[in-house]
């Protein structure tokens, strides 16, 4: 939405309350509050009930605006979409702004029942894919969504996300919001600054949290300085396969500093990539053995170090050879980044978690947990220090350190704990401060700040619509908060993350909706405009496979249903239509292995199709045109009724059938 249109609604706002309230107050009647407006000519008065419930329920005038501002009727659509992390449950979440309504979740890392996600070959062999070390892996931490851009706005096409825990990004197709590549790099044992994108996708960027010996091997932790590293991972995306390409990938050796948050420059600073990192004092723990916690060991410095990667040179020292391969990727050396200048520092405020680069690409901002600014970096002063090899001196591993003082444009006084940046159309910048449970805005221009609004509580990130793109659009924001200690019915010491969003289009912001997420611990969101996500409504033709959009080999169609006997197995080509399978009835002989190729042959919108089998963990869910294979063993004599899970017409209780397995 315009700017200019959203501005008019927001003026429209204190009419359309006024006339509920003079509804609200019935013929002749006086609402009394601050503000109340008349009615336009021709307007009916009510009798009085809106007041009634607004007093019975305790509500403001303030309560009914953002009421209004969020209010979406039956069949509405919302303007944006957030796809937010999912934290340990591994998958993505995608809600509507304004509406704030949950929308879908998206199985990414662990098996996700509804959508048969992991209960099928092509999806458990896809989550398998994630397993790291021969260990198959049940949970992950996702943290930071990234939708795929070009020229530095969101084109829609693609969301990938990270797993921190385990070192592993995923790629989700958007066309139909499936989870349809999971690559992992033995290279590292942790990630925190991922998935970030370059402006046109042509990396997804990874990098390393903990420091661990690269590859996986073994070092004692007393040669933490000698042994451990971090890296940066550069994995190389195919925008027309949809699909990373790990034999194109590389990644830059970094001290065993905790590189945290990432951006991409855009614009004049397109080609560098800028990643947060804390303890530089290298700290590791030990508190049995008489040593200082991590906590303190590691908030000793004044000044942490912001890492400036040169990605386009150090691409081509990739291309020069000028690598090693550890666990099958290609590495540049430490000594070689520090020397070619492809990996520089300057510093940052103490405990960073944020580098957010402005959207004319010319600016950096960072902020420091253990600082109360927000410090703003001038990309041409980094870029000019660095072409004169202007340093203050070099770290231990020989990285040059710019001048602080001279890479700076200067810094806001933004408050206690300041953590992520995000921006709006109107040259404001949003950053959430941790220690005081608030969002901070203030403008970029004179670096002052104009405002702040309290949330709740122990804010995280932050995201506003398109606010990391070359375009932002203002009107909304959503904080990300950690605590709902008193927002919501008690459900145990167990509490709801909350979402809040928040108006920033008016003179002030404005608290509009809570919305209580029963996952633990969402991160970080992107909201992009609803109209360039170019969803479908089914798969056509009929019979295609959801991770390669293509027809599978094994589709069914109506009347070429059959069971046969290979050297491999029973295969049943099956189709589904409401309201039964065919064929419904399905004979094995105990210690046989079955292949089941079912096709949903219906291009009805929502004419979804679910298939479970009773005991043997199988559920699959078909979309109208979409075929899915399973294999198992019938390892156990007996009778297993089928049935479809998904409601999908008046007989849906009668869409049954039965296995049966003969004993030997």
């Amino acid at each position: 939405m315009a700017r200019s249109d959203r501005e008019q609604k927001l003026r429209a706002f204190p009419w359309v309350i006024g006339l509920l309230l003079a509804l609200a107050c019935g013929p002749g009647g006086q609402q009394g509050a601050p503000g109340a407006l008349e009615p336009p000519a021709g307007a009916r008065p009510g009798n009085g009930e809106l007041a009634a419930l607004m007093k019975a329920r305790g509500l403001t005038e303030q309560d009914v605006e953002a009421a209004l501002r969020t209010y979406t009727p039956t069949g509405g659509r919302d303007e944006y979409l957030l796809f937010a992390s999912g934290g340990h449950s591994g998958q993505v979440l995608v809600i509507g702004v304004p509406s704030m309504r949950i929308l879908k979740v998206i199985g990414v890392f662990t098996p996700e029942p509804w959508q048969g996600y992991a209960y099928g070959d092509e999806t458990s062999a896809l989550l398998a894919t994630g397993d790291r070390n021969g260990q198959p892996l049940t949970w992950a931490d996702t943290h930071h969504p990234a939708l795929s851009e070009t020229n530095g706005d969101y084109d829609g096409r693609y969301l990938f996300i990270n797993d921190k825990a385990n070192a592993r990004v995923a790629v989700v197709d958007l066309r139909d919001f499936v989870t349809v590549q999971i690559v992992n790099s033995t290279l590292i044992e942790s990630d925190h600054g991922a998935t970030f994108v370059t402006p046109n996708t042509e990396y997804v960027i990874e990098s390393a949290q903990y420091p661990a010996p690269l590859g996986g091997r073994y070092a004692p932790i007393e040669r933490f300085d000698e042994e451990y590293r971090g890296a940066v991972i550069f994995w190389r995306f195919d925008r027309e396969r949809g699909r990373i390409v790990p034999e194109q990938s590389w990644a830059i050796e970094t001290p065993p500093y905790m590189q945290d948050l990432a951006d991409a420059g855009k614009l004049v600073s397109d080609g560098w990539v800028f990643v947060n990192s804390f303890n530089t004092e290298r700290s590791w723990g030990g508190i049995a053995e008489g040593n200082p916690p991590m906590e303190s060991g590691a908030s000793q410095n004044d000044m942490d170090y912001l890492h400036i990667i040169n990605w386009r040179q150090a691409e081509q020292a990739v291309a020069d050879g000028k690598f090693e391969e550890i666990a099958g990727m290609k590495v540049i050396p430490l000594e070689v980044a520090a020397a070619e200048k492809i990996l520089t520092f300057v510093g940052e405020p103490k405990s960073p978690h944020g580098v957010d680069v402005t959207p004319d690409g010319r600016e950096l901002v960072v902020s420091g947990k253990l600082d109360t600014h927000a410090t703003v970096y001038d990309f041409e002063k980094i870029r000019s220090l660095i072409e004169a090899g202007t340093f203050t001196g070099r770290d231990p591993y020989g990285v040059g350190i710019l001048p602080f003082e001279e890479a700076i444009r200067g810094q806001v006084e933004i408050g206690l704990g300041p953590l992520h940046t995000q921006f709006d159309d109107q040259g404001n910048a949003y950053t959430s401060v941790f220690i005081e449970s608030k969002v901070a805005k203030w403008s970029l221009a004179d670096l002052a700040l104009i405002e702040k609004i309290p949330v709740h509580y122990n804010v995280g990130h932050i995201v506003t619509a398109e606010g990391d793109t070359v375009s932002p659009d203002g009107g909304y924001l959503v904080s990300m908060n950690k605590w709902a200690i008193d927002r919501f019915n008690d459900v145990g010491p167990l509490l709801p993350q909350n979402f809040q969003l928040i108006g920033i289009d008016g003179e002030k912001m404005k608290l509009l909706y809570d919305l209580p997420i029963p996952l633990g611990e969402p991160h970080y969101a992107q909201m992009v405009r609803a109209d360039k996500i170019k969803a479908i409504d089914v798969y056509t033709p009929i019979g295609i496979n959801a991770l390669t959009h293509e027809r599978d080999p094994f589709a069914v169609e109506g009347g070429q249903e059959r069971i046969e006997r290979r050297p491999d197995g029973v295969h049943v080509f099956m189709t589904a239509v409401r309201s039964h399978f065919t064929p419904d009835v399905i004979r094995v002989k105990q210690g046989e292995t079955v292949h089941l190729h079912i096709t949903n042959v219906e291009q009805a919108r929502d004419a979804t199709h679910g298939f479970a089998i009773g005991s043997k963990n199988i559920n699959l869910s078909l979309e109208p045109g979409e075929h899915a294979n399973v294999s198992f063993v019938a390892d156990r004599a007996g009778v297993f009724p089928i049935y479809c899970t998904e409601f999908c017409s008046a007989l849906h209780l009668e869409m049954a059938g039965y296995l049966l397995v003969e004993p030997r």
